[in-house]
């Protein structure tokens, strides 16, 4: 049996020892909690702060009485060639930019509508003269741009949550789930006249990556970290690039080169012709240098920088040359918001962005620096969209805002909307409501009194929304 004294002197240095760790704990917290990662600017990393591109022409409003598809107008004379979107974001680079000569401004009245109960994540893209919208149960539809008139349904899948990209008469689909209980997609190309099936390609697992088309070829990546590069016209393959994690954003092109983020947490840069690297690059915004968080968004590619956000809840701006870390912003929340990248006319090179913070921001592009946030008014899943100097935004909350691009003042706001808001053709604006696609009309009416009758409408149905919820409140 052992001494008394010596079990005393065991337990004195056990009780030490467990204070020394309780100090030593406490230490590396406070170093943890004053070493959190912060924002980052590199200001020697090259911006090239080109001049954005003209204004396209907006597209002419066809004469009363005549057939939108029509190529013709009464008289014989030939109308000019359909505005087109041809893929996520407006351009290849994916800034989410349209400029236009004329300004869009409220109450943009509603023409038409597109109901239904399936989940509508992203725009239509848009084409000879018609709207191609997917939703998310997999079907395909082609909807006549300036009536609304759904011309023909495709169902190519059991789930979707892309943006169609257009090309030549032909519009090219991927699908999340191509087959209920079947965890793997497709990519469908069909003839955007008829929806019907040009060719088709199983794919070795689930995509979400809005397809982007360039010269013939057709890019985008899976969940299984693949990026594909089709032949667009049958859909043969060019050439596959493996990366460290799922890839379910889309990829931007610029110059030759592919960027697209993934789910290992790094962005990488490919060539275009051939798939092969040419850089790829961390984060670095975990502790001790460690990377962070997952890339979901859509890169932008502007300015010689590519723009990204991560769930780590930072914006990153890295070299488009070298991948060089430019910046890093930290916003307050997940950052799936893919941004617009633009110098809008008046205004200065700038990203905007929103966050699960529940704000917006507009950040310098050559530096993150905050140029003005605002409240959105719930969390910001979607990408922002810059149509001329407006900026829009959709919340989970099932709103959609627009903002001065170059203020940040409210000019429009409406309790439609969930993820990516709109699209638009210069004139008219359409927009993703939770389930409803909307037509509506970009210019206010020339006549004071069509603007008075359409505030009135406006109201109208706001007052019986608001009746419709104090009834089911007394129900």
């Amino acid at each position: 049996m052992p001494s008394r004294p010596r079990t005393r002197r065991w337990l004195r240095w056990l009780a030490a020892a467990c204070g020394l760790l309780v100090l030593a704990g406490a230490a590396g917290a406070a170093y943890l909690a004053s070493s959190q990662p912060g924002d980052v600017v590199n200001e020697d990393v090259e911006f090239d702060a080109t001049p954005p591109p003209a204004p396209p022409a907006p597209e002419p409003e066809p004469d009363a009485g005549t057939q939108p598809a029509a190529d013709a107008e009464p008289g014989g004379r030939r109308r000019p060639p359909a505005f087109t979107w041809p893929v996520y974001g407006y351009d290849k680079a994916r800034t989410k930019y349209l400029p236009l000569a004329e300004p869009l401004r409220p109450p943009f009245a509603e023409r038409w509508k597109v109901g239904g109960s399936i989940l509508l994540e992203f725009p239509p893209a848009m084409g000879g003269r018609s709207l191609f919208l997917l939703k998310n149960n997999g079907a395909l539809y082609g909807i006549a741009r300036h009536s609304g008139k759904v011309r023909w349904k495709r169902k190519l899948g059991y789930l979707a949550a892309s943006q169609p990209a257009y090309g030549d008469g032909t519009v090219y689909s991927v699908l999340l789930e191509r087959g209920k209980g079947i965890k793997a997609g497709r990519v469908v190309a069909v003839g955007a006249a008829r929806g019907r099936t040009k060719w088709s390609k199983k794919l070795p697992s689930r995509a979400e990556s809005s397809p982007l088309l360039h010269d013939g070829i057709l890019y985008f990546g899976t969940e299984n970290g693949t990026v594909f590069a089709l032949r667009a016209r049958d859909g043969a393959e060019r050439w596959r690039y493996k990366a460290d994690g799922a890839v379910k954003g889309a990829l931007a092109y610029d110059r030759g080169k592919l960027y697209f983020g993934t789910y290992g947490g790094k962005v990488h840069a490919v060539r275009a012709q051939d798939g092969r690297r040419v850089w790829e690059v961390g984060t670095s915004g975990g502790r001790f240098g460690l990377g962070s968080g997952n890339f979901y968004a859509t890169p932008a590619v502007a300015f010689g920088r590519v723009y990204i956000g991560n769930t780590d809840g930072f914006v990153y701006s890295f070299s488009a040359r070298n991948g060089r870390l430019a910046w890093r912003k930290k916003t307050g929340g997940y950052v799936y918001s893919s941004p617009a990248v633009a110098q809008v006319p008046g205004g200065r090179p700038t990203v905007y962005v929103g966050s699960y913070d529940r704000r917006f921001y507009a950040l310098d592009a050559r530096t993150g620096a905050v140029r003005w946030s605002r409240p959105a008014g719930g969390r910001v899943s979607g990408g922002a969209q810059l149509l001329g100097d407006l900026v829009f935004f959709s919340t989970l909350e099932r709103t959609t805002t627009a903002l001065g691009a170059n203020t940040g003042a409210v000019v429009w706001r409406t309790r439609r909307g969930g993820f990516n808001p709109v699209v638009s053709n210069g004139r008219g604006i359409f927009l993703v409501g939770y389930t409803t696609l909307y037509g509506l009309d970009g210019r206010p009416p020339k006549d004071s009194a069509a603007v008075r009758a359409a505030r009135r409408r406006a109201t109208g149905r706001r007052a019986a929304r608001r009746k419709a919820r104090q009834e089911r409140a007394v129900q």
